[in-house]
């Protein structure tokens, strides 16, 4: 296939160097019709052995998504206690927008995944890389039609799956907050608070095999 035009092609790298881990949302309802393109380009992810094993919960209830923030909370503390000294720092931090955004996914493992082999008979954690290329298709259109996406990966998977009645096997993988924003932040936002900086690319490529070993 010839190689797309010029835009297309800046378009594409511009909504991977402006995707950003969104904390903060306005109310505004997302279009019914966007969310469905996020949805289906996020169900274009690969996967392998072809299993698709996203299962993707839409959150419609106003209690039950203040039970996944109460869960949410109830770790972020536990988070904070482990981190030890760096403590009061992570709790001045905005972990997620549960309350405030138009839309809340929990994107999730299906059952039954020890069916499939191809391509995870020595690999199982496969099946969670493919979900993860799932979710960031997903990020990447959403930052392509102006919406802000979280990924929240801060809660107990088992007490989540049993507050979604998951059937025994699946697995929550991430609450994805999506909604309109006021404005991208410049820089991702653990950055921005200097949490951590983002590391030089070239001291994380190598060459035949891992460095120091002669």
């Amino acid at each position: 296939m010839s190689r797309y035009p010029q835009s297309d092609i800046d378009a594409v790298y511009r909504a991977i160097r402006e995707r950003r881990d969104m904390r903060h949302f306005k109310p505004d309802p997302v279009d019914p019709d966007t969310l469905q393109r996020l949805l289906a380009a996020a169900h274009f992810a690969p996967s392998v052995g072809f299993m698709q094993p996203w299962r993707f919960i839409r959150i419609r209830s106003t209690s039950l998504r203040g039970q996944l923030h109460a869960l949410v909370e109830e770790e972020r503390i536990l988070t904070a206690r482990a981190l030890g000294e760096r403590e009061e720092e992570f709790m001045r931090l905005k972990v997620e927008g549960l309350l405030e955004c138009g839309e809340v996914l929990v994107a999730a493992l299906m059952d039954g995944r020890e069916r499939h082999v191809f391509g995870r008979r020595t690999l199982p954690e496969m099946d969670l890389a493919s979900v993860a290329c799932a979710i960031q298709n997903m990020w990447l259109a959403a930052r392509a039609e102006g919406l802000g996406l979280g990924w929240v990966s801060i809660f107990d998977p088992a007490k989540l799956a049993s507050l979604l009645a998951m059937p025994a096997g699946a697995r929550p993988v991430a609450i994805l907050c999506i909604g309109h924003v006021e404005a991208f932040y410049e820089k991702p936002m653990l950055e921005q608070e200097n949490w951590a900086r983002r590391q030089n690319l070239a001291d994380l490529v190598y060459e035949d095999r891992w460095p120091g070993k002669d």
